[in-house]
């Protein structure tokens, strides 16, 4: 029986300056660029339900074929691009497995741990990616991993706010089956408040 095929939205979200062009597809093009990388590369059905971008190091650079793999089909999970503190380099989230790729040499990469990334924040002025998690937030800085908090929930967060350097939301407390509120100190990645088994 043949699979449906999975159709998302992606969004791009430029909240750092870059040097770098993507343009993201529906499909891939009838003639593609010399260079295509796939993340990761050994992956089954990469193609299934795949984001696909067009990435340029530079204005007028040759392009390159990214395709990225989806993670999960759940439509509520991230799936787009989204810039970084390094502008050399390109955050793609596929269905909450998220990529940060160096535009200029794409063999360099990494993936971030969360599986599923559930949401990303972008807070600028701290020069921060924020990926969550159902448990944790785990933050990029320009120079890689900046932090990352204890267990903020059992299961299931919250972000409802980023103000004077600190992340607000609310985490889910398991004994008391209710929303409990955290800070966390975006320099640091300390927190206070919060739900979640010590």
């Amino acid at each position: 029986m043949a699979q449906e095929p999975i159709t998302r939205t992606a969004t791009c979200n430029a909240s750092f300056p870059h040097n770098w062009q993507a343009e993201i597809l529906e499909r891939p093009p009838l003639i593609a660029p010399a260079r295509q990388y796939v993340y990761p590369q050994a992956v089954e059905e990469v193609e299934r339900g795949a984001l696909l971008m067009l990435l340029r190091a530079k204005p007028g650079a040759a392009p390159v074929m990214a395709t990225f793999a989806l993670g999960f089909a759940d439509p509520s999970l991230p799936h787009g691009i989204w810039s970084c503190p390094d502008p050399e380099q390109v955050c793609a989230v596929a269905g909450g497995y998220a990529y940060i790729v160096a535009a200029g040499r794409p063999v360099q990469w990494m993936q971030i741990p969360y599986r599923p990334v559930i949401s990303v924040h972008a807070a600028p002025e701290q020069q921060l990616l924020l990926f969550t998690s159902f448990h944790a937030i785990w933050a990029l800085g320009k120079s890689g991993k900046a932090w990352e908090t204890a267990r903020l929930s059992w299961e299931g967060l919250r972000v409802t706010g980023i103000t004077s350097g600190q992340l607000h939301g609310f985490g889910w407390n398991l004994h008391t089956d209710t929303e409990v509120a955290f800070t966390v100190d975006l320099s640091t990645g300390h927190h206070t408040g919060g739900a979640g088994p010590i």
